[in-house]
């Protein structure tokens, strides 16, 4: 079983910053990426970063330029570094990753219970 634990969430003031942690653990082989997704109230989740086993990264255009998706690869975990924080970013974060839990196996994808980030003065 693969289970992914996050922490960091909590009320933030507007122009506030914020890092969220990720680790997984259990039966890991190998992650190929992992990944932050928000989901608003009445919202779709939507992709905020990602970021790949070899460091390429990816953002959405609303945290582009705010927000710094990093990852330690020996500790199987992820980060999100948010400055700048506006109201529209209040959501519930949600860490997630595709990995193989064996080298035969084919890659699934995991996800956390998530965490709320309220932005709010």
């Amino acid at each position: 079983q693969v289970q992914l634990v996050e922490s960091g969430g909590g009320l933030v003031q507007p122009g506030g910053s914020l890092r969220l942690s990720c680790a997984a653990s259990g039966t890991i082989f190998s992650i190929i990426v992992m990944a932050w997704y928000r989901q608003a109230p009445g919202k779709q989740r939507e992709l905020v970063a990602h970021i790949t086993s070899t460091g390429d990264t990816n953002y959405a255009s609303s945290v582009k330029g705010r927000a710094t998706i990093t990852s330690d690869n020996a500790k199987n975990s992820v980060y999100l570094q948010m400055d700048g924080m506006k109201p529209e970013d209040t959501a519930v974060y949600y860490c997630n990753t595709i990995l193989r839990v064996d080298r035969g196996r084919l890659p699934r994808n995991y996800w956390g219970q998530g965490t709320q980030v309220t932005v709010s003065s």
